[in-house]
């Protein structure tokens, strides 16, 4: 079917649509979509670039069979990681069914009540959801669900690379399930995505529970090019590095070109001087390149937690209130009120007005934000994924994508430990950048074997929907959803009879499962629909203004930042649990706990690789090749090349292992179990995944290389590491989990003795024998 024919085959509205907006033809991508859902019943995945199409890949055709055959109830779910990329999505459609006579919802926690009324009262059309909020249909309106969607003919997932390998993406697949019991349909399904390491396990979690096909069109991807800038500096307060980190996912087109001279690479205009250490007043080195940088632009900031959001705008700000720019500064991220997310949203999306927005993971999946001039990201991302999602932001108008990373890390004498001379985040950005620039790589996602916090979540959310049930029958409820095909009958007993005991379950006279009374403290609070953990932050109000929230509140009078602003706390109600503040001049500091997240161990070997490869990568600044070759100098001077064990000092060792976070914990885990008594190990420390410290007998360092390969050489397994003293409680309902199934959830979910077993093979290729 050519394109001529397929854009016959579309519906009228959509032919004007394409008309109206000046569209010369369909992307490939539109033209396969279109292919696979008129010409087959299959599933589709639709796996391509940022910018690409794919939205209208997956609606043009949906739509047009909806209009050609309208549902007599909702017709198609579409389902969104994030409320953001709904409401997006909410106005994209809207613009495009003007003229067509096919509603389209959203449901959310932050959409009126009124709206949703309409929807249950007529359900037509297209239903976009977040997978809280469908939760919420399955257990309060389960005697409504085929009236709602007994006609449902697509599920459409955005951005599954968010989904896959979580909690929350078994959890959809798990409603999916439950919806396909109650109407006896399996709606064919669209995944859509741009980073996708394993295009196969993509397409196993598309079908998971369907007997549909999966068919993903190979797309080539035309060149597109990009910018980028790697600058490094050397700060003085530990809040600039970010050192909490939490894990991305993301996305970019392939067969990407870099533009710009090899030496020196393309830099903004304006820059400040590099190179200085020494601190222009308040402000420093690091703060004013990053204002440069950003200076009268449309520009995306992205840093790996919320706390350096915040002090990266608030610095920006003063800079510009010194030299008399506007405020254009705005944060985004998850403690940001909703307002306030949607004024930095309105004002990226404004044309021709510079905004500058520093954001978390929130503004990373493919809202809308319009035209971007450049990203600039703080430190490394924790994955090639992330920085292809937040690549992908910029040049979305046909023009090069730009980004700039800034790596930080504190001044070290020449006297330090080792690993504190390593600009480790310097080594991840350039890692991270060669991986995709020379491989096209992205990390593959790892399914979850046993999802138990979810396994409670389900096993309530069915229960309380269903009402009273057989122990037989709600087995048979559970057990037969997709993601727990790992766990046994006598594994959901012993749950079973725990939450008996805890009183979350009751059994009663008629041998029937009811929700007990401390299962009902639970499920009856809006936050259970949610399968990730809730913080019970206090809200942060000016007046009747809610600018956001904070987990610990300040004492009266005290200082903090938010929204990239400085307020003095006025009141605070402990019960209400609301602040009540006044904006002040001058900069605070604000902290949020952030999770770690996992880095894969291809990325730390591309490190390993980086330090011993004479290459000067093009788009490295000046400051960062330096710090470079000074690295470089410092591996070969140490051998680091030949070994990964190294003494620091008497009774103190490191370990360099190159391995991934999962490997990483692993070795940890195995040091802790079998070596404390033979080597007399006194503590084990580090910075997972970079290297690991150790305190023992000084006698003892000389055997560890070889007590580690004995060790890998042995049959021992994940669960000869996990003491039976210990119950990993990491999942928002592991509280909930007899201590049995989370040991053996954490061996499975969280270690991994054959990628360790590999990756010490890899040592020994090193060097024939490591010396002290």
């Amino acid at each position: 079917m050519s394109s001529p024919s397929l854009f016959s085959r579309l519906a009228p509205f959509i032919q004007e649509y394409i008309y109206n907006h000046n569209w010369t033809e369909l992307r490939p991508v539109q033209i396969e979509a279109c292919k696979v859902i008129f010409n087959t019943d299959a599933h589709l995945l639709v796996a391509a670039g940022t910018a690409s199409g794919k939205t209208e890949a997956a609606f043009l055709p949906v739509l047009t069979l909806l209009h050609e055959n309208p549902s007599t109830t909702i017709g198609t779910l579409y389902i969104g990681p994030i409320k953001a990329l709904i409401n997006d999505q909410f106005e994209r459609l809207n613009d495009l069914l003007k003229e067509a006579d096919i509603p389209v919802w959203y449901w959310h926690g932050d959409v009126s009540q009124s709206h949703k009324s309409k929807l249950l009262k007529n359900p037509k059309g297209i239903l976009q959801i977040t997978p809280e909020s469908l939760e919420s249909l399955l257990i309060n309106k389960h005697h409504e669900l085929m009236r709602l969607f007994g006609d449902l003919r697509f599920i459409i997932i955005d951005e599954i690379h968010a989904f896959m390998g979580s909690e929350r993406g078994c959890q959809i697949l798990c409603q999916l399930a439950r919806l396909a019991r109650v109407t006896q349909r399996q709606p064919r399904r669209i995944g859509l995505s741009a980073t996708l390491g394993d295009d196969l396990m993509a397409e196993e979690w598309l079908c998971s529970g369907t007997d549909k096909l999966v068919i993903t069109p190979k797309i080539e991807g035309g060149k597109r090019q990009i910018r980028l800038a790697v600058e490094h500096f050397y700060v003085y307060e530990t809040n600039r590095r970010g050192a909490e980190r939490s894990q991305r996912v993301g996305g970019f087109p392939p067969n990407p070109t870099i533009v710009g001279t090899p030496k020196p690479p393309v830099v903004a205009t304006g820059v400040a001087e590099r190179g200085k250490e020494e601190r222009e007043g308040s402000i420093s080195a690091y703060d004013r390149y990053v204002f440069n940088l950003s200076k009268s632009r449309k520009c995306l900031i992205f840093a790996n937690n919320k706390s350096q959001t915040e002090s990266v705008i608030s610095s920006l700000r003063q800079i510009a209130a010194e030299e008399g720019y506007a405020d254009v500064y705005h944060v985004h991220h998850g403690s940001i009120s909703a307002s306030l997310r949607q004024a930095a949203e309105a004002a990226m999306r404004t044309p021709n007005h510079p905004a500058v927005t520093a954001a978390t993971l929130t503004l990373e999946l493919g809202i809308d934000i319009g035209y971007l001039e450049r990203v600039i990201q703080l430190e490394s991302p924790l994955s090639v994924a992330s920085f292809l999602q937040r690549l992908g932001r910029a040049g979305r108008r046909g023009e090069a994508a730009d980004m700039r990373f800034v790596c930080a890390e504190e001044k070290v004498s020449s006297e330090a430990l080792l690993p504190e001379q390593i600009p480790w985040q310097l080594l991840q950005c350039i890692a991270i950048i060669q991986l995709y620039l020379e491989e096209r790589w992205i990390e593959p996602i790892k399914p979850l074997r046993y999802p138990l916090s979810l396994l409670y979540h389900q096993t309530m959310s069915v229960l309380v929907s269903m009402g009273e049930l057989s122990p037989a029958a709600l087995a048979k409820e559970v057990l037969n959803l997709p993601t727990f095909a790992a766990i046994s009958q006598e594994d959901f007993k012993l749950l079973l009879r725990y939450l008996i005991e805890i009183d979350h379950l009751h059994l009663t006279e008629q041998g029937k499962f009811i929700i007990g009374l401390a299962g009902e403290k639970v499920i009856g609070k809006f936050q259970f629909y949610a399968v990730f953990p809730d913080n019970q932050e206090y809200v942060v109000k000016q007046g009747t203004t809610e600018i956001g929230s904070i987990v610990m509140p300040s004492p009266v009078g005290h200082l903090f930042a938010l929204a990239g602003k400085t307020w003095e706390v006025v009141d605070v109600d402990f019960k209400r649990k609301i602040i009540l503040v006044k904006q002040v001049d001058g900069k605070a500091s604000i902290y949020w706990r952030g999770g770690s997240g996992t880095i894969h161990t291809k990325v730390l070997q591309r490190m390993r690789q980086v330090l011993f490869e004479d290459i000067e990568y093009s788009y490295l600044q000046e400051n960062a090749l330096k710090r470079l070759q000074s690295v470089r100098e410092i591996a070969r001077d140490a051998e680091l090349d030949k070994r990964n064990i190294f003494q620091l000092e008497k009774g103190k060792c490191c370990i360099f292992p190159w391995m991934g976070t999962v490997a990483y914990r692993t070795l940890e885990r195995l040091l802790n179990c079998f070596c404390r008594e033979s080597l007399e190990i006194s503590s084990i420390s580090g910075d997972n995944p970079y290297f690991v410290t150790l305190k023992l007998a000084p006698k003892k360092i000389e055997s560890l290389y070889s007590e580690i390969v004995s060790l890998c050489e042995q049959r021992i397994y994940n669960e000869d590491l996990v003491s039976h003293a210990e119950a990993p409680q990491i999942q928002k309902y592991d509280e909930f989990i007899p201590y049995p199934l989370l040991r053996k959830a954490f061996a499975s979910n969280h270690l991994d003795m054959l990628e360790l077993r590999q990756q010490v093979a890899l040592w020994q290729g090193y060097s024939e024998r490591p010396t002290y």
